[in-house]
């Protein structure tokens, strides 16, 4: 193991702090997020600053880069309307999901340069994507913004509890998601993903 390079967080540029961050803390889940405006336009958006919290009561927690201090129209909509549909993405959507971070006006929806299908949900008025293997219905529970050095909003972190659940039978046995079927795929950095590739186990101490 080689020698270690110290930075200090003063010493870096903001955009050094993201290089380090996205570039270590691999592989990241994808959470695809469908929303709606007041106006009942459906948006939709992925982020890979994405996780679980806790499984009782079941919450994910997803962070918004902000634009200029301004939050984007899924942070918006969720604060609005208090709902989200979240949706795994997999080999077989991704690059749908890539489309759909295409820079839109608010009142553009990315099911009109998406390929993907719109379903009704059955506890949110947010509609969900026929093209995915899980998603979540959620309802946000809470949220924070995120500040840098200089008292400017550059994130949203939005705690989403989950209301209802939709999981492809195909991936289903017994309780448990099949993990080779599901085909998850992460996030790198750049313009780089991966697959779920080799799995192996390692059993915790007793």
């Amino acid at each position: 193991m080689g020698n270690k390079l110290d930075f200090s967080s003063e010493e870096l540029t903001a955009k050094e702090k993201k290089k380090f961050l996205i570039g270590s803390v691999i592989p990241r889940p994808i959470a695809l997020v469908s929303t709606k405006s007041d106006s009942g336009v459906v948006n939709i958006a992925p982020f890979s600053y994405f996780t679980i919290v806790t499984y009782n009561p079941p919450i994910f927690s997803i962070a918004v880069q902000r634009t200029d201090g301004k939050p984007k129209d899924t942070s918006r909509n969720i604060f609005e309307n208090k709902e989200a549909v979240i949706h795994i993405v997999d080999t077989d959507n991704v690059e749908e999901a890539n489309i759909t971070s295409t820079p839109l006006g608010p009142d553009d929806s990315e099911l009109n340069i998406s390929n993907f299908t719109s379903v009704q949900s059955k506890t949110v008025a947010v509609p969900g994507l026929k093209e995915t293997k899980v998603r979540f219905e959620t309802e946000l529970y809470d949220s924070m913004i995120i500040y840098n050095e200089e008292n400017t909003a550059t994130a949203d972190l939005i705690l989403l509890k989950v209301k209802h659940y939709h999981i492809d039978e195909d991936i289903y046995h017994d309780g448990y998601i099949d993990p080779l079927k599901l085909k998850a795929v992460s996030r790198l950095a750049g313009n780089d993903y991966a697959e779920i590739g080799e799995i192996f186990t390692v059993e915790r101490p007793k």
